[in-house]
């Protein structure tokens, strides 16, 4: 790769002024060769990264965003607007425990308003943030949000569109269309933005009309009013940005988001106009890196490079680890569907995330794709449940959130068997606490009719998705992105409500709900190894309903119960078990929780995470030496006469 020259200068936006076109190209050709630096030490967001830089750098050219305001829609793609606001020497530590983070943080830098990690929303929060300047006297200040092709159909995005233009505001939206969610967009704003793909002729004949409309004289009312009732004709005959401007929006475009100069150009005509303008420009995914524009869904996220040739082009990737959580789901979709043609699977532009690009190429008529609408994704499969289908809706915990009020109102008030499979469960490593599933619990267990559960290891996914498509209600499944691990035992059917008592311990037992019940096995080895502890353990597998019979049981007989979640602890498995000691009378004093504080987490490895939380074995080890020592020094009192 070439020697860096130009990034180390740019210590803010204001540096980029003093560059020559030249100089900016190269800058381009710099940052792009920091995003393939990034990915040979760690994976990271790559193919959507590449696609803005030239975007990037004509926003911080045209506009100053220590005063303007900038959101970038689903900030995955920040990475060159961190290079370029004074991050670069701290560029090295992206996405590491401590570091930079891998999506927009207000923390990090004034230039970051918005922590950004689901789609949609840029377009209300810069509507918002005019509307708020505005009224505080700072109507000097542009706002501008870029938005993608594939959170496009979100039906926020809508909602937005229709009250800025009602609003009449000053703002301007960028739509970067690369025709590419994570994997290819699906639906029909998709087929609509494909014909503004095929506009050229439109475009020549717009740039004739207009020259020529301004040539004339006032005296020819008739004639300008002619020629722009044929421009509009134009327009609609080719559907270039009619829906936006049936909106109430001017169109522009569509540009090459890749010529700088032109759209510096295009940016400094805007900048002036009034009211809400939409810029359509088109990129291409991966952009400047042959490898990544060839394959851009596999380089949307890709493992960490390995090699790298002289020219900086990449040679190899590091090949994938061992199976995990997701995979195993994925497998059992596939089986389910194998057998049973009522079956079908739901995802909301996450196939690859959900690894099931398998199950769409098998069974094409049981596989949809929404877009990135989970909202929409909900309520649809209670409609295909109401007409006797067997839904599954396979989403990552994080963004079955978006679509809470459909569990409440389309799936658990009409009490239809849609099944949930919620990957993601827990924390999601390095993309932080946008993408952590760590509320789900709560979320999923509030709402009557519905089942929630989890397995404790991978000998538990399969029956579980069995178990749940025979169950005539709602019902979801959580697993995290983890490696697969088994438990040594005899595995027990899956049954409503019904825990597994994998050990039985008299000094105390871990109630774990989810798949630390192997860090549980592991510690409680270990105590009866190094303390001579019998500590059992309790594979939940269910949070409702709860196994009031088997967890009450230890809560009444044993000195010590923990329980272990990975999630918050408001709401969650821990509050269900106190909730239920309650309600029977008992003492709950002997019951410890462990899961995540009251507070997001952030981004780090999984393993970090989890030991900072106290969520691995060394953590559950020492937690339960500390409360017998506090016990102990309890009891020593008591009997001196001092307790």
């Amino acid at each position: 790769m070439s020697k860096v020259e130009l990034l180390p200068r740019i210590k803010s936006p204001a540096d980029l002024q003093a560059l020559s076109e030249p100089q900016l190209l190269r800058l381009a050709d710099e940052i792009r060769g920091e995003l393939v630096r990034v990915l040979t030490t760690r994976s990271a967001h790559f193919a959507s990264n590449l696609g803005v830089v030239e975007l990037c750098l004509a926003l911080h050219l045209t506009y100053d965003f220590s005063k303007d305001r900038l959101i970038w829609d689903t900030g995955h793609q920040i990475y060159p607007h961190k290079l370029v606001t004074g991050r670069y020497d701290q560029f090295h530590s992206i996405r590491t425990k401590g570091g930079l983070m891998g999506f927009p943080n207000p923390a990090e830098s004034p230039y970051d308003l918005f922590m950004t990690g689901h789609a949609g929303a840029s377009v209300s929060t810069i509507s918002g943030l005019k509307a708020g300047d505005d009224l505080l006297g700072h109507k000097d200040r542009h706002a501008v949000a870029v938005i993608g092709d594939g959170a496009l159909p979100c039906g926020m995005v809508f909602e937005a569109f229709n009250n800025m233009a009602g609003l009449g505001q000053n703002a301007l939206v960028i739509l970067n269309d690369n025709k590419m969610g994570i994997c290819p967009r699906t639906g029909g704003v998709a087929k609509y933005l494909d014909q503004c793909r095929m506009t050229g002729l439109y475009q020549g004949g717009k740039r004739t009309l207009n020259d020529l409309l301004k040539s004339i004289p006032l005296v020819g009312e008739a004639a300008r009013v002619s020629l722009e009732g044929l421009r509009d004709g134009m327009k609609a005959f080719f559907k270039d940005g009619m829906l936006f401007e049936e909106f109430g929006f001017r169109y522009f475009g569509p540009f090459d988001g890749h010529d700088l100069p032109a759209m510096r150009k295009i940016m400094k005509d805007l900048k002036g106009q009034k009211g809400p303008i939409l810029l359509h420009v088109f990129t291409n995914k991966g952009h400047g890196i042959p490898e990544a524009a060839d394959d851009p869904v596999t380089y949307h996220s890709p493992p960490v490079f390995e090699k790298l040739g002289p020219g900086g082009e990449i040679l190899s990737m590091k090949k994938g680890g061992a199976k995990g959580y997701t995979d195993a789901m994925s497998s059992a979709i596939f089986g389910v569907l194998s057998s049973d043609p009522k079956a079908c699977v739901i995802t909301a532009a996450m196939c690859q995330g959900n690894k099931l690009e398998k199950v769409r190429e098998a069974f094409p008529k049981q596989f949809f794709d929404s877009g990135i609408c989970e909202s929409h994704a909900v309520a649809f499969a209670a409609g295909m449940a109401k007409a006797g289908a067997k839904p599954i809706v396979d989403i990552y915990s994080t963004f079955l959130q978006r679509g809470f009020d459909q569990i409440f109102q389309e799936v658990c008030l009409q009490n239809l068997p849609v099944v949930f499979t919620l990957d993601r469960a827990g924390v999601a490593g390095p993309d932080g606490p946008t993408h952590h599933g760590v509320f789900d619990v709560p979320y999923m267990r509030i709402f009557p009719n519905m089942v929630s559960m989890a397995p404790g290891d991978e000998a538990d996914i399969e029956p579980m998705l069995k178990f749940a498509m025979a169950h005539n209600g709602p019902i979801g499944i959580r697993y995290p992105k983890a490696n697969l691990e088994k438990i040594d035992r005899s595995v027990t059917p899956i049954e409503l409500g019904k825990a597994e008592v994998i050990e039985w311990g008299e000094d105390g037992c871990f109630v774990a709900f989810g798949e630390r019940t192997v860090a549980c096995m592991a510690a409680a080895k270990r105590l009866k190894d190094e303390d001579g502890l019998n500590f059992g353990v309790i594979n939940a597998r269910f949070v409702k309903p709860l196994d009031t019979e088997t967890i009450l049981k230890a809560v009444d007989l044993l000195p010590l119960v923990v329980t272990v979640e990975e999630g918050t602890l408001e709401g969650g498995f821990g509050s269900a078990v106190l909730e239920a000691a309650n309600a029977a009378g008992l003492d709950s004093r002997n019951i410890v929780r462990k899961g995540f504080a009251d507070r997001f987490v952030e981004h780090g490895e999984r393993a970090e995470l989890l030991a900072d939380a106290g969520l691995d074995a060394n953590g559950l080890v020492s937690l339960v030496r500390k409360h017998r020592e506090v016990e102990a020094e309890a009891g020593s009192l008591s009997g001196a006469g001092i307790g």
